[in-house]
Parts: C-alpha cells; structure tokens; sequence
C-alpha cells in the first residue's frame, strides 16, 4: 500500500491560449516533463468528491476560512474497475499551505472501508496514521459522494527542484450525478475550450524565470476551486431553476397562458 504526505504552497492561475503557449516556449529550458508526460502526452485525473448532505465542506472552503478540508477517492482510470488502484485523500489547507495524505487501495477496498470502515492489509505505521485521521474525518462528518471532477493534465517539475511543479488541467468535467469512478468522464465543462488551469506548486519562493515570465504575458493569480467552480454552477441552475417554476407559477395564478406564442386568458 502506498502512501503520500506533503506540504506546499498551491498557486493557481487561468490562461487564455496565447499565455498559454507562450509560457510553453521556455518551459523546456528550465523544467522537466512528469514521467506520464514524456513527448507532450497528457493523463486523466478522476475524482470524487464526498460532503455532507447539506455541502457544509464546500460552503466552508468557498467562505475562505484560515483552515479547511476536504476528502476525495481519486482514479487515473476511467472507469475503475473493481481491482484498479484508487488513493483516497485527505487534503487540508492551512493559512496557504496545502497538505495532503493518501493511502492508496484498490476501488472495491475503498467502497468497504466507507460502508463499514474495514480497511485493506497494511504494514507500515504512517499507514495506520493516516487511517485514524480518516476515520475521525468521518466521524465529524457524515459524508456521502456529491461531485464528480475529472481533468486532462500536463505536469512538469524543476531540474533544479523537484519539489517545484507546474500543472495545466483542461476538459475539467463536472457532474452530481452517476458519482462513481467506475463511470465514463462525462458531464459540464467548468472553463473554457481555449482555456488551461494553471497551478504552481512550491515549497518556498517561485523561481524568478517563472515570475518574470507571468509578469511578461499578463498572468495573475486567481482564486480557483474546482469542486468550488462546479458547486457554484450547481446552486446558481438550481436558483434559476426555482426562478422560472416561479415565474410559471404566477403567470398560472394571473390567469394567462400562453399558447402557440399568444397570450390567453384563462379561469383562476
């Protein structure tokens, strides 16, 4: 079983397709593609997202709090089957810093451990570590799957640090519903076609050749949370959804219709 911990800065930033490739033409001077990336190729990256039944961890991070969390089951294939390796995720972010904790299982080990928290064979300490603060996470919050997040990725990491990595996601795919990774990536896109999300990832400063670069193109950092974006989306077409029943409503109780494009009056 594998496990991963780490902490970091997460700096994101949205770039049209001219930033884009323009920060592309010096990428190859001063950093390195992912192994999964070699030759211009990108990886899938499939999520999802587990919340209480009235959302309060996503309400929580969107208010931008000191401190916030937030758990997820994460696939690099789509669909999972039953055996495939999954990584099922603790991320936290603390006054900016981003820390992370996973242990890895196979899809079938992690829908036992939700439903009755039996958990895989394990050997390593920092394992059972990270399982106790899972199972303390669920026993604060009686989480359920809410959102499905799926990306196209290209990543890299510095020849000089590999602790410094830039990602660009695109096709970020969203749904509410069919939240299994044993699904196709289907669903909305959040950004643009001519879009890519950017994020940096550092322990300390980032390199001067990348800030004199963001500063040349115009980049500047946004505010962006994937599951955040795809929430919003959610919320905003379920209030225009009640708008318009509304709207229909009233216009029943004034007693007109209309039909064929004209107005008609009718009974209350």
């Amino acid at each position: 079983m594998a496990i991963n911990t780490f902490a970091r800065k997460e700096i994101k930033f949205l770039l049209n397709m001219d930033q884009y490739h323009g920060l592309m033409e010096v990428i190859s001077q001063y950093m390195n593609p992912d192994d999964y990336c070699v030759g211009g190729k990108e990886y899938g990256i499939y999520n999802i997202y587990y919340d209480t039944p009235d959302d309060f961890l996503i309400r929580e991070s969107l208010a931008k709090p000191y401190y916030k969390e937030k758990i997820r089951l994460r696939s690099y294939y789509s669909p999972a089957a039953p055996d495939d390796r999954v990584f099922l995720e603790i991320k936290k972010k603390i006054g900016g810093i981003v820390t992370k904790r996973r242990v890895s299982m196979t899809l079938a080990e992690s829908d036992a451990y939700f439903k009755d928290r039996s958990k895989p064979e394990f050997t390593k300490y920092i394992t059972e570590q990270v399982f106790r603060e899972l199972d303390v996470f669920l026993d604060n919050y009686p989480v359920a799957p809410k959102q499905y997040i799926s990306y196209q990725r290209e990543a890299f990491f510095g020849k000089e640090d590999h602790d410094f990595r830039l990602t660009f996601d695109r096709k970020i795919t969203e749904r509410r519903y069919d939240l299994g990774l044993n699904y196709e990536s289907y669903g909305n896109y959040i950004i643009g076609a001519d879009q890519r999300l950017m994020e940096v990832k550092v322990s300390n400063a980032i390199p001067d050749w990348l800030v004199a670069k963001l500063s040349e193109l115009g980049i500047y950092k946004t505010s962006f949370s994937k599951y955040g974006r795809a929430y919003q989306n959610f919320v905003k077409s379920q209030v225009e959804g009640a708008a318009k029943a509304e709207n229909a409503r009233q216009i029943y109780v004034s007693g007109i219709s209309v039909v064929n494009n004209h107005f008609m009056n009718r009974s209350v």
